[in-house]
């Protein structure tokens, strides 16, 4: 895909984030693109936003556990950047007829970088070394592909398909946490909608990381000190409309919740 076309794409993708709209998908357009074009598209549409102001603050691998998988219909993981316009603090409210299109709740366990990763070469023990603290998170999915009907190169072009971050507080050791088998339960308006655990990214969201770490260098992009680090889905994704407010807990991590509004 020629460079006309890749800004032509981005300049969509970023105006549908600030219009709240959707697009048909990229993929009905371009049969051909490859996943290096989309990522090429996405680079450019988070250059548009950082220059209208944002400030990229860490990084997010999505599409990691295979329930996720089978919901959109895309079978392996992608990435994307995190600004410091996404997150939100745990408790807050988000509104979504300002803020979101199309919107779905994952539960998943972010990671704060204390120290650089960058790839090829990144294991399970580097990441853990790397880790400052982690986090409980609700990561707010978004996309501007029209009824979701992506494929990947639609979710990797529309910055991994994300929208905002909720992060609880840190108060685990991130050496103390067996990462494969602690436990998430998440609510909805008081009743469990889903439980699941750390194997369900990648096997192991240590995992997600390293992945996530190899995979960015081929772009030139690394895993920064200071980086919030998202590791991927635990749970399904849920849909969620104003008035619903959710709440999740990671065994030995904590707890995040979220008021739709």
């Amino acid at each position: 895909m020629n460079t006309e076309a890749i800004r032509r794409y981005g300049d969509e993708l970023y105006e549908a984030l600030r219009t709240r709209r959707t697009l048909v998908p990229l993929t009905e357009r371009e049969p051909d693109i490859c996943i290096d074009d989309a990522y090429r598209i996405s680079l450019h549409m988070l250059t548009l936003r950082v220059r209208d102001g944002e400030k990229v603050i860490g990084k997010k691998i999505g599409v990691t556990s295979k329930v996720v998988m089978s919901m959109l219909n895309v079978h392996q993981p992608d990435f994307g950047f995190l600004t410091d316009k996404m997150l939100i603090e745990s408790g807050a409210e988000l509104p979504l007829s300002t803020q979101m299109i199309q919107p779905r709740a994952e539960g998943e366990i972010a990671f704060r970088l204390k120290s650089g990763l960058t790839g090829p070469g990144i294991d399970e023990r580097a990441v853990i070394e790397a880790t400052e603290a982690v986090h409980p998170c609700f990561e707010i999915v978004d996309s501007r592909i029209r009824n979701w009907n992506i494929r990947i190169q639609d979710s990797v072009a529309d910055n991994a398909s994300c929208g905002m971050f909720v992060l609880g507080e840190a108060t685990a050791d991130p050496r103390a946490i067996d990462y494969q088998t602690c436990g998430i339960v998440m609510w909805k308006n008081g009743e469990i909608i889903s439980t699941g655990a750390g194997a369900a990214a990648l096997g192991s969201p240590l995992s997600s990381i390293a992945w996530l770490a190899n995979t960015l260098s081929a772009y030139g992009v690394s895993l920064d000190a200071g980086d919030i680090v998202l590791s991927g889905s635990l749970v399904p994704l849920e849909p969620v409309l104003a008035g619903d407010q959710m709440t999740l807990k990671i065994a030995g991590i904590g707890s995040a919740s979220i008021n739709f509004v």
